[in-house]
């Protein structure tokens, strides 16, 4: 799979003048719910209506969604209000189901991304269709994986592909539910720049208040467009409640999103200028979160060296560490005095938290 303009033809005939959107609930939960959501969200930005037919959850004993019947909800979503439609499969019967009801976009989730047995079979029983295609992000940071998801589709004769960004499992504490990791995404969009990239702010932060800022960084990488989780009533829905916007909301967050696709000169340096520093502001992130970490190791150490009675400083450990540093610095481009002034600064910080550990 090679990359080519017409990865984008999908997207480009529908000529929008703002980011790709697709909202519904997580869930169909009532025919009732699932139209009064779509008509509460016909005549905005959404392009695409969505909501999750069948929903295995990590453990069994939540809700696992209405099956078969909700789909015949999303074609009553379609003759009422005109919007597309859109659920997640998983095997062939999910696919066979989804076609027979006439869902005009499909994606396959995180977890069945991690498997290419599944997105195989899922390629196979798609195969030539015209129907949209999205692939979720697998649920480990792996790009390979997430590319070869993609390729066994493109493979099958789908054309009209895309991604969509959703984070990425940790075992680490994290304000987000899901770590962005934006740089897997960077790569991928500059692998393959021309095939549609959509961000889920709703997965990666498990708070609603934090999809604006989430989708706002989205769409200073530049990417395609937004999957936001919109219910009616989010702190009483059946499955991820905390996540979830209102459609009040969602128009909100859509109006006060800040848009950077003009075409002039100037404004085509503005975009490029806005994309970079962006990525500048998630590396610093990165940084700042992995020296706190770095400080957290030290404590550890600070408080062994207290139970040992052994001294805060030792010189040697020091000189081995920063002797290495600055060959490594330089492998990447880095001064010599650069990195002696941050592992400096480092090591004194280090020193600082021994120190109160020691002496508290």
């Amino acid at each position: 799979m090679e990359n080519s303009k017409d990865l984008r033809n999908w997207l480009d005939k529908m000529e929008l003048s703002h980011p790709l959107v697709i909202a519904g609930p997580c869930s169909a939960e009532t025919e009732a719910q699932v139209l009064q959501i779509a008509h509460e969200l016909k005549d905005t930005d959404v392009n695409y209506y969505r909501a999750g037919i069948w929903k295995p959850r990590t453990r069994p004993g939540n809700f696992e969604g209405v099956g078969a019947i909700g789909l015949k909800w999303l074609q009553q979503v379609k003759k009422e209000t005109g919007l597309k439609t859109a659920t997640e499969v998983a095997n062939r019967a999910h696919v066979d189901l989804a076609l027979e009801h006439d869902i005009d976009l499909l994606w396959i989730g995180a977890r069945s991304t991690v498997s290419p047995f599944i997105v195989q079979e899922i390629a196979d029983a798609l195969k030539g269709t015209d129907k949209v295609v999205l692939i979720k992000n697998p649920v480990n940071p792996d790009l390979s994986l997430w590319l070869g998801a993609v390729e066994r589709l493109y493979s099958a004769d789908i054309k009209n592909l895309g991604v969509i960004h959703r984070g990425f499992s940790t075992y680490e504490k994290s304000k987000y539910r899901n770590i962005p990791e934006w740089q897997l995404a960077i790569e991928l969009q500059t692998k393959f720049p021309d095939l549609p990239l959509i961000n889920d702010p709703s997965h990666i932060t498990g708070k609603r208040d934090m999809i604006f800022d989430v989708s706002q960084t989205a769409l200073d990488l530049n990417f395609d467009g937004l999957m936001i989780e919109t219910h009616f009533d989010p702190d009483n829905a059946w499955s991820d409640a905390a996540q979830q916007v209102t459609p009040k909301r969602l128009i909100q967050i859509m109006n006060d999103l800040k848009i950077r696709k003009e075409t002039d000169q100037e404004a085509e340096y503005n975009n490029k200028l806005s994309n970079l520093r962006a990525q500048i502001d998630i590396i610093d992130n990165q940084l700042i979160d992995i020296l706190g970490k770095r400080m957290l190791v030290s404590n550890g150490i600070g408080e062994l060296k207290k139970q040992r009675n052994v001294a805060v400083l030792q010189t040697n450990r020091w000189n081995a560490i920063l002797g290495k540093m600055i060959l490594e610095g330089e492998a990447k481009g880095l001064s010599e005095e650069f990195v002696l002034k941050m592992f400096k600064a480092i090591h004194q910080e280090s020193i600082n938290h021994q120190e109160k550990i020691i002496n508290a």
